[in-house]
């Protein structure tokens, strides 16, 4: 089954969301790396924000503090979480994993 072909203006529209649902992804990082955010307030607002929810696990562990690209790896393979798990997918075990590492890290 082949998609239909976007008008000009749905097009545009589409670009904008993304572009929006980016620069929220962005501003959410730039507020785990600060502090002002944690892991299980980003997970809760994630049930509700449709652009949060499509961000992956990796990104999310990367924006902390300490965690660059190889430990964010690991730190996902030690809790089970494949690789291309996003917010949204995590489940109850998960999240919870995940956040009780973070917190004791």
């Amino acid at each position: 089954m082949s998609l239909r072909a976007l008008t000009t203006e749905e097009r545009l529209e589409a670009l904008k969301t993304a572009a929006e649902a980016r620069a929220a992804r962005a501003r959410v990082k730039e507020q785990l790396k600060a502090g002002s955010v944690s892991i299980t307030e980003l997970i809760t607002a994630a049930e509700s924000d449709h652009a949060l929810a499509r961000m992956r696990v990796n990104e999310l562990l990367e924006a902390l503090p300490g965690v660059g690209k190889i430990r964010a790896a690991a730190i996902m393979e030690d809790l089970n979480i494949a690789a291309s798990r996003r917010i949204r997918g995590l489940g109850i075990h998960q999240r919870q994993a995940l956040v009780n590492f973070i917190d004791h890290k």
